[in-house]
Order: C-alpha cells, then sequence, then structure tokens
C-alpha cells in the first residue's frame, strides 16, 4: 500500500457520512449556521485522527516485539473479521441528542472511527513501516495517520459544504447509498490481500 493509497483511503472516510461530514451538515442546517458546520469538521478530524494514531501508536510500540510477518496475518486475520462482522451485523453505534460540545463531538468521532475500524484499514502499510530505530517507526506511523487524516478532512470539507449549500439532507433521504456496507467490503478485501501479500 502506497502514499497515494493512504491518500486515497483518507478522501474515501471524508466521503462515508459514518465518519462525520453528514453529522457536521446536521449541525449546521440546525442553527442554520455554515460558521457551526465549519466549526465542527476540525473536530471530527481530530477524533478520526485520534484513533488511527493509536492503532500507529501501538504498532509502532509493539513492532520490535513480533515479526512483520506475524504482524501482518494477525493484522489481515483482524481485517477480514472485523469487516465480516460490520457486513452482518445491523446495529449502528448512536449518540443521543445533537446539541454536543466540541469535546463530546470529538470523542463521538473518535468512537464511531474505531467502532467502523479506520485505523485497522491503515496496518498493511504501517506494518512495512521499517522497525529500525524504536522512535523512527512510531513517527512513521504517526506521520501515515497524519496524511490520511488530512484527506479525510479536506474531502469531508468538500463534500459537507456541497450538501449544507446545494442540497440539504432532504436529498440525502431519497438518494442513500449504504457506505457502511462497501465500507464493510473494503475492510475485507484489505485482510484478504495483506494475507495473500504475506503468504508471498
Amino acid at each position: 500500500m502506497t502514499l497515494t493509497a493512504v491518500i486515497l483511503l483518507g478522501a474515501f472516510h471524508g466521503i462515508n457520512p459514518a465518519m462525520g461530514w453528514l453529522f457536521a451538515v446536521a449541525r449546521g442546517l440546525q442553527e442554520r449556521s455554515r460558521d457551526r458546520l465549519l466549526q465542527s469538521l476540525p473536530v471530527i478530524a481530530l477524533g478520526h485522527l485520534a484513533s488511527v494514531a493509536l492503532v500507529a501508536l501501538v504498532v509502532g510500540a509493539t513492532g520490535s516485539l513480533v515479526t512483520g510477518t506475524a504482524l501482518s496475518i494477525g493484522a489481515g486475520v483482524v481485517l477480514v473479521a472485523f469487516g465480516l462482522w460490520r457486513l452482518l451485523s445491523t446495529r449502528h453505534f448512536r449518540w443521543v441528542g445533537m446539541r454536543l460540545s466540541l469535546g463530546q463531538l470529538a470523542a463521538w468521532s473518535f468512537l464511531m472511527s474505531s467502532a467502523h475500524g479506520a485505523g485497522l484499514m491503515l496496518l498493511p502499510v504501517l506494518t512495512r513501516i521499517p522497525a529500525g530505530h524504536h522512535g523512527h517507526a512510531m513517527s512513521g506511523g504517526l506521520f501515515v495517520a497524519g496524511i490520511h487524516t488530512l484527506a479525510m478532512f479536506v474531502t469531508a470539507g468538500v463534500v459537507a459544504l456541497a450538501v449544507y449549500e446545494f442540497a440539504g439532507l432532504t436529498v440525502l433521504r431519497r438518494a442513500w447509498f449504504n457506505l457502511d456496507r462497501m465500507w464493510a467490503v473494503a475492510l475485507v478485501g484489505a485482510g484478504v490481500f495483506t494475507l495473500v501479500q504475506t503468504a508471498w
């Protein structure tokens, strides 16, 4: 998985309404304020970054304790299992009420990103960062997490503003594509790809 793939994956997360842009639009429409929408997006991105960075730090911290092959196999199995769980699950995490503080919004984003396995999708690239010096592996993982989140933030911002300005939530009620299922299939696909690549 190249850096380009990491950026594209971040863009995919940005398009996914479950990752936050839909929530930002809802807050903007509720308050009839574009500023409220724009205020929400960086906080949502911060929660997403925290979720992804946590995975990157764990991989960086354990890289010297386990072989890359074992970690890749484990990552592939986790991706496939988590993807199948998301694909077959009908339960969704819900937050009570829409009037949240910025801290609560960041926590919501962290929980949603973690629940959807955002960091897990980066395991194929995180497990291939050269272990070398312990600090290099961790800083490399955080760099990947940062680039990924920046792509997610930009994409989510563009989508949120377009929906807020031109469509509103009524369009989403008429034409809804289940990105959550697509996301689950992508998780399974990434896991299978990781396992096949490790086997070779």
